[in-house]
């Protein structure tokens, strides 16, 4: 997916865990599909897994969430990550990297939720959660700058997206882009998101949200950035029901479809060869937010 990413195997992590964690180097070892695009995940026997960041980037999250995530766990209504360990460079390996607790479920599909209002009430009570948290000393969120520092690299992107063979309107996205703009920022205190609350960082069991992996991106920020799932998963008669439930003002709703344009906008070109997974999801919440208006 990157051009300079790091190469990653089951050889590789068979040796990392050898040298570093040899009470688990024995277990099978199995690369998981992904739609992720930050780390190479290893399925590590039955109750573990393995994250391999692609790039430095990446790597920087790993004392972050180590940190971060057991101070999290308890606030929130839905299970997220359990880091097991934290490794360190080596084999050839260069970032540092870690092991997870596996958590059973299945990502959801964009335009194939059996029970659509049922993930809107829990991944509502999320965002709702997440944002009530009081723990101090968050790092800033990776979304968490006012819309508008989106803009350079959207307006390149929707130009990259113009020469490539796409079925959009380049001129229909930059008017819905520019509408969203025009609401007023966010004036509140920044507070905790998640801020890539994407359909590959979402688990369902049956029919409802059984956890939010991810969290990579968590930090300080506006709230319009955790309801993009309005627009990038949710059908119309779910989107009301999130909407709703979340209640937000019609500036924060507005933003929240502008993040979640310029996400998949930003996305596709990038990614519209190496990660089909991404790819269908941006064409989706691209179609899905040029059918709506600012305030739908």
């Amino acid at each position: 997916m990157h051009a300079d990413e790091a190469e990653t195997d089951t050889n590789l992590v068979r040796r990392l865990l050898r040298a570093q964690f040899p009470r688990w180097a024995d277990l099978p070892i199995t690369r998981l599909a992904s739609g992720g695009t930050v780390n190479a995940i290893y399925r590590l026997g039955e109750d573990l897994t393995v994250r391999l960041p692609l790039l430095p980037d990446g790597a920087a999250a790993i004392a972050m969430e180590a940190w971060l995530l057991p101070r999290l766990a308890p606030l929130l209504p839905l299970p997220i990550p359990e880091v097991a360990a934290t490794g360190v460079p080596g084999e050839g390996y260069p970032l540092a990297w870690a092991v997870h607790r596996w958590i059973e479920g299945r990502n959801p599909v964009e335009g194939a939720l059996a029970e659509a209002e049922f993930v809107a009430r829990d991944l509502a009570e999320f965002a709702v959660a997440i944002r009530r948290i009081g723990l101090a000393g968050g790092p800033p969120a990776h979304r968490g700058a006012p819309l508008i520092a989106e803009d350079p690299e959207m307006r390149e992107a929707i130009e990259a997206l113009r020469r490539t063979d796409e079925p959009f309107d380049a001129d229909e996205i930059t008017a819905a882009w520019e509408e969203s703009l025009k609401a007023p920022p966010w004036t509140g205190p920044a507070c905790w998101t998640h801020s890539d609350l994407m359909p590959s960082n979402l688990l369902l069991t049956g029919d409802r949200v059984s956890a939010v992996i991810d969290f990579g991106t968590v930090g300080m920020g506006e709230p319009a950035t955790d309801l993009i799932p309005a627009w990038n998963l949710l059908p119309a008669s779910a989107r009301r029901v999130y909407r709703e439930a979340v209640d937000v003002d019609d500036a924060t709703w507005s933003r929240s479809r502008g993040w979640a344009l310029s996400m998949a906008v930003i996305q596709l070109p990038y990614y519209r060869t190496t990660n089909p997974i991404i790819s269908a999801n941006a064409r989706h919440a691209i179609h899905h937010i040029l059918e709506t208006s600012a305030t739908d």
